[in-house]
């Protein structure tokens, strides 16, 4: 697959909506593909749209989280949230959640550039940390301490698979 001229881009709340069949077609595939990110397998179309205009849009709304896609010719090949609407004592922190790339498409440095995009916005807005949980011994872990990211600790059985089993979770932070 030749993914040469993907773009990254934050989208706003008009085009996340307007994306959510797109987008809900990636979590249903990275969740059919093992990711750790909050569903089981199967993900119903009907859940993963849920997701996307129930509890992501309303956040992009508020301004609360940043949604960012990688494109190629058109195509949304993933997609990553910044979270930047914290607490009062910690304005100076984000979380990065749901970072999804479409199967067929990884191992190209879309998820790279997709946390490069969203580290460098993070910076922009005055954030000096970021956190962030994944399963333990994925390849997203991989990538995150690729990255630069330092872990903090892991939690034996704090999640289930997509498939149902207990996995252990590693936190992460990273220093901007």
């Amino acid at each position: 697959m030749n993914l040469t001229g993907v773009e990254v881009v934050a989208l706003d709340a008009a085009a996340v909506s307007a994306a959510i069949p797109e987008l809900s077609q990636i979590l249903i595939d990275c969740v059919a593909g093992g990711a750790g990110v909050n569903f089981m397998h199967p993900l119903a179309p009907e859940v993963a749209a849920a997701y996307w205009r129930s509890k992501a849009l309303p956040a992009i709304e508020h301004g609360d989280n940043l949604l960012f896609v990688a494109r190629h010719g058109g195509a949304i090949l993933g997609t990553v949230q910044l979270v930047v609407g914290m607490v009062q004592n910690q304005p100076h922190r984000g979380d990065i959640t749901k970072l999804l790339v479409a199967p067929a498409a990884r191992r190209h440095g879309i998820g790279r550039a997709l946390m490069e995009a969203a580290q460098t916005r993070a910076a922009g807005l005055g954030k000096t940390l970021l956190l962030l949980d994944t399963e333990t011994g994925g390849l997203a872990e991989q990538l995150y301490l690729s990255l630069g990211w330092q872990e903090v600790g892991v939690v034996p059985g704090f999640a289930l698979t997509p498939q149902g089993q207990l996995c252990a979770t590693t936190f992460l932070y990273k220093q901007l």
